[in-house]
């Protein structure tokens, strides 16, 4: 962790946040639960479809570890079949749920060792509900963050909890929460599995060797033409 790579580290954070102006959570939620019940849920899932089934169906019915816990495993697997793979995450509700209630008083513990104590809670939803229910520095390692982070020349490792050290080490922790949402909406929007380096706000200081470049008018006139007002798709 060198002077010059926390230099670059400042300088392309600085400017990833100018680009994604919105960085923060995109999960809703009103309270440490709910946060740890949909960052549960939206494992391999849009958070846009989790953000409908919560608000529509599983939020307004469970408003307590208990709710969650006390529930019938069949009932809880139907109204969370929308989010995929729902019977691991129907397990994963109500055994944290349980070890909520058994444990901890019903409250959801505002610290990393209580968090990944509770079954089907692992360091990045705990340290997601950390900086976002509780306001503690964190940061939290998905896959964007892990492939944003790797490009940018911030880490060389591959495991996540390694990457998460490095990058405890690379930004302020003041930064850590902020470095976390910004690199996650980077991978999402621009920095996909197949970059978009023409569009990017920090291409100039990314190491990565096999940045794309923009497509030549020729190559956009063999691209598929969206079917116009009429047209049948197939």
């Amino acid at each position: 962790m060198t002077p010059e790579l926390r230099a670059r580290a400042r300088k392309t954070l600085a400017r990833l946040e100018k680009a994604h102006p919105d960085w923060g959570p995109t999960l809703e939620f009103a309270d440490p639960l709910q946060l740890l019940v949909a960052t549960i849920l939206a494992a391999q899932a849009r958070d846009e479809r989790i953000n409908e089934v919560t608000r529509t169906v599983i939020f307004p019915k469970y408003r307590t570890a208990a709710d969650y816990a006390g529930a019938s495993t069949a009932v809880l697997e139907r109204e969370l079949k929308p989010t995929g793979f729902f019977r691991q995450k129907t397990k994963s509700v109500q055994g944290a749920a349980r070890g909520i209630v058994e444990r901890f008083g019903g409250k959801v513990p505002g610290d990393m060792e209580g968090l990944i104590s509770l079954p089907g809670v692992g360091r990045k939803t705990a340290s997601i509900v950390l900086a976002n229910a509780f306001g503690v520095p964190a940061v939290a390692v998905d896959r964007h963050v892990a492939r944003v982070a790797g490009r940018l020349g911030l880490t060389r490792q591959v495991d996540p909890d390694e990457i998460e050290v490095d990058l405890r080490g690379v930004f302020r922790q003041a930064d850590w929460v902020k470095a976390t949402w910004c690199l996650v909406l980077h991978g999402r929007r621009i920095c996909n599995p197949t970059p978009r380096c023409p569009e990017c706000p920090v291409a100039d200081v990314c190491p990565y060797p096999k940045k794309t470049k923009a497509l030549s008018s020729a190559s956009r006139s063999t691209l598929p033409r969206k079917p116009t007002a009429g047209t049948a798709r197939r």
